[in-house]
């Protein structure tokens, strides 16, 4: 059984945007699109539009208090984004709670300078805001945020952003995260920047300019970004790198969505609805119920066969049964062969057993028949019929296809209808039924335990597939039904040595 995947919890601490755009509600998207739970607790309340800000209200700090709070004593936090803090009085508050709480994971973004040029923070606010630094692993300013952080004009060559970020880095002794994005050019480096053994070292990542209006949120965005797969994976470069190239994709994405006309905002989910679609995956349970439906009516015509149910009342005719038994016997010889197959290519160790054994048993049972039914009868179907080689080369052409998965869908009607059938036969039969020693093999527990095994598996497979792949093992899986359906049917009292069928 493969492990659960840790899924990082990450709480943002940031204002509100009520277009979904940037602060909270992007950095819950962020969280979501880059494998994250996001929680939140909100410091502002803003009145904007993807236009600009029209007003700000800021609830009392003691409320903030108790939000933080009350999220700290239920939920193990893994990571916290920090976007907008608005006045001295709620950074210190935030301050006072991750001194106490010593989140693992640490991301701010200084919401201190609006698209406009306009600073948010008054100077004992951008002090405040000095003084938070030490408790934070990451710090991811643009560049007019990087001038105020490090008390320098707004950096205008690339070297002096980098410049800008060592400065603040080995002062504070946080990371950097430096960004190209208001310089011009086309080309728009990123750069991780930090103190290693006492040297300021950076790590670049090339960017090229967008030429889009959908930027609104991007460093919401980002910020968030990092902060869950940072959590996630321990690496700061891994995590910048991957959130910069999930960044870029939702950034060409925007403009699908529409919405506003100003400055609109990224397509956080964008990747993910392409790769991934809407569509959700059935649970095993599912596949199996409404795999066992579509072939109800392939079961009620074998239900309705003169062979079926002859062989159910043990009035069978004998020639009709030996040359039945004749081709399972021959069936049964190739069918292990492509259950060896099917061992070859499972994925662990569980699944080669059981289709190794099952291998095997289809080999015994084919040598049983042959001995215990056949034995006598020479002139019975010695070569495959035009029916049992139309099975076969199904089943050989869809292991030859190479997809585990298709496969074993394919053996599963094997399994399934003939456990199905015999079962039920075999509690209509009756002592001196001529053919009740051949029903109990498939009334067998142990052929019951293996068939539903097999089912366990396939649809396993089927619920964790993909749809293409999921729709593919159902085909399969239908057309080997058919097949039964049809070996079932076959007419084969005059078959004899030639291998033909009358049918």
């Amino acid at each position: 059984m493969s492990a659960v995947r840790a899924v990082p919890r990450v709480l943002s601490i940031a204002g509100t945007d009520p277009t979904g755009g940037a602060g909270i509600q992007a950095d819950l998207k962020s969280i979501a699109a880059n494998g994250g739970y996001g929680m939140a607790v909100v410091t502002a309340l803003v009145a904007q539009n993807t236009h600009g800000v029209r007003s700000v209200h800021v609830p009392p700090v003691a409320f903030l208090a108790e939000q933080l709070d009350a999220v700290s004593d239920d939920v193990r936090i893994d990571a916290v984004k920090i976007g907008m803090l608005a006045t001295a009085e709620v950074i210190e508050t935030v301050g006072a709670w991750l001194g106490r709480v010593r989140p693992p994971v640490v991301v701010l973004d200084p919401v201190m300078v609006a698209t406009s040029g306009d600073r948010l923070l008054d100077p004992d606010a951008e002090e405040a805001l000095r003084r938070l630094l030490p408790l934070v692993d990451l710090v991811t300013p643009n560049i007019p945020e990087l001038a105020i952080l490090s008390s320098a004009p707004a950096a205008t060559a690339w070297v002096d952003v980098l410049a800008q970020a060592g400065a603040v880095a080995r002062e504070h002794g946080v990371r950097v995260l430096a960004k190209g994005g208001h310089l011009s050019g086309e080309r728009l480096p990123d750069a991780l920047v930090e103190i290693v053994d006492g040297e300021v070292a950076s790590t670049e990542f090339a960017g090229l300019r967008i030429r889009t209006r959908n930027t609104h949120g991007t460093g919401c965005s980002l910020s968030s970004a990092v902060a869950t797969r940072a959590a996630a994976t321990g690496d700061w470069v891994r995590a910048t790198a991957e959130s910069k190239r999930w960044l870029t994709e939702s950034i060409r994405h925007g403009v699908e969505l529409g919405v506003g006309s100003g400055n609109g905002p990224i397509s956080h989910f964008a990747g993910l609805w392409e790769r991934g679609g809407l569509d959700t995956r059935p649970s095993t349970h599912e596949v199996e119920a409404t795999w066992w439906a579509d072939i109800a009516g392939i079961r009620a015509e074998i239900d309705e066969l003169p062979f079926v149910r002859g062989l159910g009342e043990g009035t069978l005719e004998r020639d009709a049964f030996l040359g039945y038994l004749a081709q399972d016997a021959l069936y049964l010889r190739d069918y292990a062969r492509v259950l060896a197959d099917a061992a070859r290519r499972a994925p662990d160790s569980a699944e080669r057993a059981f289709w190794a054994g099952s291998a095997q048993n289809a080999i015994v049972g084919e040598l049983q028949l042959h001995d215990h039914w056949l034995a006598g009868e020479p002139g019975v179907g010695a070569r495959p019929d035009a029916v049992t080689t139309a099975y076969l080369d199904h089943l050989l052409a869809t292991s030859a296809r190479g997809d585990y998965r298709v496969l074993i869908a394919a053996l599963l009607p094997c399994y399934w209808i003939y456990q199905d059938v015999g079962e039920r036969l075999q509690t209509r039969s009756h002592e001196g039924h001529a053919y009740r020693a051949w029903l109990d093999t498939y009334a067998d527990p142990d052929f019951a335990h293996a068939t539903r095994r097999a089912i366990e598996i396939v649809a396993g497979s089927a619920a964790g597939a993909d749809a293409a792949t999921r729709a593919a093992m159902r085909d399969a899986f239908l057309a080997s039904a058919r097949h039964e359906l049809a070996f079932f049917a076959a007419d084969r009292t005059a078959a004899r040595g030639d291998g033909a069928s009358p049918g």
